[in-house]
């Protein structure tokens, strides 16, 4: 029976490059997606970029363009880098669209009609030298818990305590290092805690719209109290402004998830489908959402309550996935292995070896998956060359040069049975992908093609070729192996749709379906065998690990793409000796107070507690921070330097800092240095 359904990925945010963890979910995605097109099935596959929110506009305003432009040449490279692995969109849309506004403020409309909307007064932190008020993140401080410094406003790097921005010790903007004041502000919140989202939760998240351990996490959710959900923000602010509220703009959390409703319509009106038939109440359609389980909360408490409430159908089921480890450990860049896709592909190109690596790695759970890189190589090079792609490789030449590309028939129930079983597994494999138990399915597929490859070995096609008698039997196994091959190209497809196109062209049939598991070609003429993959190299791994590594380093980039990591450099100075350098008495220092010099436009007035009583001094850094935001920080000074009399008094040393000729940067030591201490 032919079913109806809209299928989504979570929407990557516009500040930033798609890298390999990203990747996991798509290609999950677009797996799952191509399987179902594969069955005959109407199946729309839409997604976009998140584009408002702060960051989105301060990024803009540090590169000195528009926000529209920054997320245009953003959802450029996304798109770009979603199509260099295959990952197939029906539409890929952005957020700041006409559509995602009509629907945000529709949504919002009848949320307040239904008295699940109100405003409150509330305290929030403001930048006084930027004018605005602050996300939580974009307030750091001192951990409460933990004392540890520079944490953001709302949980702790390194204890993993959660806590409020008015919590945080010593807080400060992120954005321009003042200290922030709170001040009052009204804003519009949804109200999450009311029994008729309670009730309509505690029954959608226990009838199978979840994965188990998903479904269990919002029962202890739902146990507590639910908080209402703050889902405005101060101008400036690049979004949605909220109707009827000047200067109040819609939270990028709910007009984000709206974005799937805005990119499927904007689909619709290109092809001429019926948006209703998948959104309206009582919709017959099929609706997933494919998510990280970081944003479950968003989109499993918040998001079908508003759907709900705002009188639209709730998603079929979310199916939500674990993170990405590489090497077993946290991605990072001093290792050189938070990869980019762009990185990927200028490096090992062929991005199907990634697609069947993750699918080798993933079922239907929340689980982690890890992407050990020579596991990554050896799995590549054992399972798509030595076994798959080698079945071709050895019986192709043999049809086109002996038997001028024709294939034989096969009798599959007496001489070859192997084939019939060929056939016969399609159902058990697609229904593995049906359930996202993508790795049991690719163990399916190896042992096909191990017995494929055992059958050969038995009957040697290289060796009957030596033998004119034994013509018969050299047809018949390599017709065989090229019927096999075919079965198993199909059964990968959803993992590997280019390599797929690819086998059809030789195999001249049209695109495979599912349905022509069992319809074996019979006498059929191929085309001429070209070569299909090559090995993957350990040295392109490699080389991308140290490219990824050297991403660290300083470099020249294009001012619109990079204009955030541009260093300028400045000679070495003259060489000294150890001696020289031994002469300098460096001490860690506690900022204990620090002002503004009246009449000096650079120079802030520090006061430093160097373990031995405190001494000023006068330093030029003005420009990049608020006194405020230096008081109780230590940094390291120049314990020795002969006093220098000023126009504004006498400075007793200097504080070390960093500068590329735009920013300056006071050098601050690890935790657990202390005023006093030498630094050697």
């Amino acid at each position: 029976m032919k079913r109806k359904l809209l299928v989504t990925s979570a929407l990557p945010y516009a500040n930033g490059s798609i890298h390999l963890g990203h990747l996991v979910e798509y290609i999950q995605t677009d797996i799952w997606v191509r399987s179902l097109k594969m069955q005959g099935h109407e199946c729309h596959y839409v997604c976009a970029d998140d584009t408002h929110g702060t960051p989105i506009m301060l990024r803009a305003e540090k590169e000195g363009i528009l926000p529209e432009e920054l997320i245009s040449r953003v959802w450029r490279e996304h798109f770009e880098d979603f199509s260099s692995f295959h990952v197939n969109f029906d539409h890929y849309g952005s957020t700041n669209s006409e559509e995602t506004k009509a629907f945000a403020c529709a949504i919002f409309e009848k949320l307040k009609d239904g008295k699940l909307i109100e405003t409150r007064t509330i305290e929030q932190y403001y930048d006084p030298v930027k004018s605005m008020f602050l996300p939580d993140r974009f307030i750091k401080g001192e951990c409460p818990k933990c004392g540890a410094k520079d944490q953001y406003g709302d949980n702790c790097e390194v204890c993993g305590a959660a806590y409020t921005p008015a919590e945080l010790k010593n807080p400060y903007s992120a954005v321009s290092g003042a200290k922030p004041e709170l001040r009052e502000s009204e804003h519009y919140f949804f109200r999450l805690s009311d029994e008729r989202c309670r009730d309509f939760l505690q029954s959608w998240t226990t009838k199978g719209t979840l994965q188990l351990e998903a479904s269990n996490k919002m029962q202890e959710w739902l146990k507590g109290e639910l908080s209402d959900w703050d889902i405005s923000r101060d101008a400036p602010y690049f979004g949605f402004e909220i109707p009827e509220a000047p200067g109040k703009y819609f939270y990028v959390w709910l007009d984000a998830p709206v974005g799937y409703m805005g990119s499927f319509m904007k689909l619709c009106r290109e092809r001429g489908i019926d948006f209703d038939e998948y959104w309206k109440k009582d919709s017959t359609a099929e609706l997933y959402h494919f998510i990280g389980k970081d944003i479950l909360y968003f989109h499993a408490l918040f998001w079908p309550a508003m759907l709900e409430h705002a009188g639209f159908r709730t998603p079929t089921k979310l199916f939500a996935h674990g993170f990405l480890t590489v090497n077993g450990e946290k991605m990072s860049k001093s290792r050189g292995t938070f990869i980019t896709a762009r990185s990927y592909v200028d490096h090992v190109k062929n991005t199907e070896y990634l697609r069947y690596y993750y699918a080798s790695k993933l079922n239907g759970t929340m689980e982690d998956i890890d992407l050990n890189l020579e596991d990554f190589i050896a799995k590549v090079n054992s399972d798509l060359i030595g076994k798959y792609v080698n079945i071709a490789s050895r019986c192709a030449g043999f049809v086109s040069k002996r038997f001028e590309g024709m294939l034989c028939g096969i009798d599959e129930a007496g001489y070859f049975p192997t084939v019939k079983r060929f056939g016969d597994a399609g159902q058990k494999i697609r229904e593995l992908y049906e359930a996202r138990e993508y790795s049991k399915a690719l163990r399916e597929i190896m042992e096909l093609a191990d017995e494929a490859n055992v059958l050969i070995n038995h009957f040697k096609p290289w060796e009957l070729a030596k033998d004119p008698d034994q013509s018969v039997s050299l047809h018949l196994i390599c017709s065989a192996a090229i019927e096999m091959f075919r079965c198993l190209t199909l059964y990968l497809k959803p993992i590997l749709p280019r390599l797929a196109e690819e086998v059809e062209r030789f195999l001249n049939i049209k695109p495979l379906l599912w349905e022509d598991a069992s319809a074996m070609l019979g006498a059929h003429r191929i085309n001429e065998y070209k070569h299909l993959m090559t090995r993957l190299d350990p040295k392109a791994i490699e080389a991308m690990v140290e490219a990824n590594k050297e991403s660290l380093k300083p470099q020249a980039h294009s001012p619109a793409r990079h204009a955030e990591s541009q260093v300028h450099h400045q000679e070495v100075a003259e060489t000294i000796s150890i001696d020289d350098f031994a002469k300098i008495d460096l001490r860690i220092a506690k900022i204990v107070n620090a002002e503004h010099v009246e009449g000096a436009e650079k120079l802030l007035k520090l006061t430093l507690d160097i373990g031995l009583g405190t001494r000023t001094v006068f330093a030029g850094i003005k420009s990049a921070y608020a006194p405020e935001a230096l008081v109780g920080r230590l940094t390291v000074m120049v314990a020795n330097l002969a006093p220098r009399k000023m126009k504004f008094g006498m400075s007793e040393g200097m504080v070390l800092a960093a500068g590329d000729g735009k920013g300056i940067f006071i050098l601050s030591p690890d935790e657990g240095a202390a005023p006093g201490m030498k630094v050697k």
